[in-house]
């Protein structure tokens, strides 16, 4: 029997927003945690108002990144890459910039490694999300490490963004794409042609060859939530979720929650899951992590570290 909490892991996938601790919700289920299957995306996406409405209050944003400093390191994740969009958090008591310090001071009192990403939101003006690219150049390598592209990809398109990217590469600002969440060709053609990365989701890409061939021969990670793709709807049951056939065909897979508390799920749960469906092994997982790190926005010597950690526990599971 695998005991996944001992598992040392690296999670890259993580919205700060999805992931209040609900006792700091005042435990509402009902409006904080998304049903095992949604209709659709959209459906999911309403769970998130009542956490959104939480955090722009300066003493709830700190309270909520060390509380989930706590869960992330009480789950055996030793680096985690959370990231949230700063115009969705501003109020009376927060501008851009005191997002920014206050979730880093929050991280800080806890004992895990926690970069952020800052996302840019699809439904967002083309100066709100330049905002987001100008507060990322100002804080890289201080605690924040790239930025993304979030929301929803269905009625706002990949394509919209190209000189928003063309910006963040001018700026040498590193960037993951959602992108291959749901069901579209172009939405992944569009990430690709910016020469991202890493692709938040992409397990649609198993639809299009020409597409995984790019990805795979790219060594671009895919940054894979199973648990959310269910709840969402993209993809109908666990059993019928295409990593495996991903991970056999060649692509890099890493392992992320999505939302811990949205989808309420912590990773030593969703890797048990994988384990469950799919027959995953220690080693397996240990690769997904691996890739993880090779993959993540930190220097040499940070995943040098980060990677002799999967090896002693490589060592340890094998004695």
């Amino acid at each position: 029997m695998i005991d996944f909490h001992k598992i040392p892991k690296v999670e890259l996938h993580l919205h700060l927003d999805g992931s209040v601790p609900l006792n700091l919700l005042n435990n509402a289920t009902n409006e904080a945690v998304a049903p095992d299957k949604c209709r659709n995306l959209a459906d999911y996406l309403t769970k998130f108002d009542l956490p959104i409405a939480y955090l722009k209050y300066k003493d709830n944003l700190r309270l909520a990144s060390y509380e989930l400093s706590k869960e992330l390191e009480n789950d055996g994740v030793i680096y985690a890459e959370v990231r949230y969009a700063p115009n969705l958090l501003l109020s009376e008591e927060l501008d851009l910039n005191e997002t920014v310090k206050t979730i880093l001071e929050g991280f800080s009192l806890g004992n895990v490694k926690i970069n952020l990403i800052l996302c840019m939101m699809r439904h967002h003006s083309y100066e709100e999300n330049l905002a987001v690219i100008n507060l990322a150049e100002k804080y890289l390598n201080k605690g924040v490490c790239a930025i993304d592209l979030a929301g929803d990809e269905e009625h706002f398109p990949t394509s919209n963004f190209k000189e928003l990217f063309k910006i963040a590469k001018e700026k040498n600002i590193p960037y993951t794409i959602h992108a291959g969440e749901v069901n579209l060709k172009d939405s992944l053609e569009s990430a690709l042609s910016y020469n991202t990365t890493r692709l938040g989701h992409g397990i649609q890409a198993i639809n299009y060859p020409n597409i995984l061939k790019q990805i795979i021969d790219q060594k671009i990670l895919l940054e894979v939530c199973p648990t959310s793709n269910i709840q969402t709807n993209v993809i109908d049951t666990y059993e019928n979720h295409p990593i495996k056939k991903l991970y056999e065909l060649g692509a890099l897979i890493s392992i992320s929650t999505d939302n811990r508390t949205v989808s309420n799920i912590t990773l030593s749960d969703e890797y048990a899951k994988l384990n469950k469906y799919f027959n995953f092994t220690i080693q397996d997982f240990c690769r997904f992590n691996y890739n993880a790190i090779n993959s993540s926005f930190l220097s040499k010597k940070e995943k040098d570290e980060l990677t002799n950690k999967i090896l002693e526990y490589m060592k340890k599971s094998i004695e």
